[in-house]
């Protein structure tokens, strides 16, 4: 099982597989994809501002239809009290998806150099 962060959630809607490394293109196509529901919340913001162009339902829907992505369903409780020993980051989306990971202790794909220096099986290339 793999999460995914919310900008490799975008890019795939966006059918954006070029802005991926080649490693995460095959843990894309090997493994159980799902997602904490954070990533929806923060595409909806972004939606919300402008920044995509497509409401946080309909990517979801898309790429569940699309590759089988899942949301996941662990309890809320059990994550935030795992997001509240996240004290690296002070933003919210980044320690519940970060929680959300490690309560499973999973992969998450993401860029971002900051979760991947804090979180041991966050992966990029």
């Amino acid at each position: 099982m793999t999460y995914l962060d919310t900008h490799v959630v975008a890019w795939l809607y966006g059918g954006r597989l070029d802005l991926l490394t080649d490693p995460v293109r095959r843990v894309l196509r090997d493994d159980e994809l799902v997602i904490s529901p954070m990533v929806r919340l923060e595409l909806q913001y972004l939606y919300e501002i402008g920044r995509v162009a497509t409401p946080a339902g309909a990517v979801v829907a898309e790429l569940a239809r699309a590759i089988g992505l899942t949301l996941c369903t662990q309890s809320f409780a059990t994550v935030i009290e795992r997001a509240e020993a996240q004290a690296w980051t002070r933003d919210p989306f980044d320690r519940i998806i970060v929680a959300q990971a490690a309560l499973r202790r999973s992969r998450l794909v993401t860029k971002d150099e900051t979760i991947r220096a804090q979180y041991r099986h966050a992966v990029w290339s």
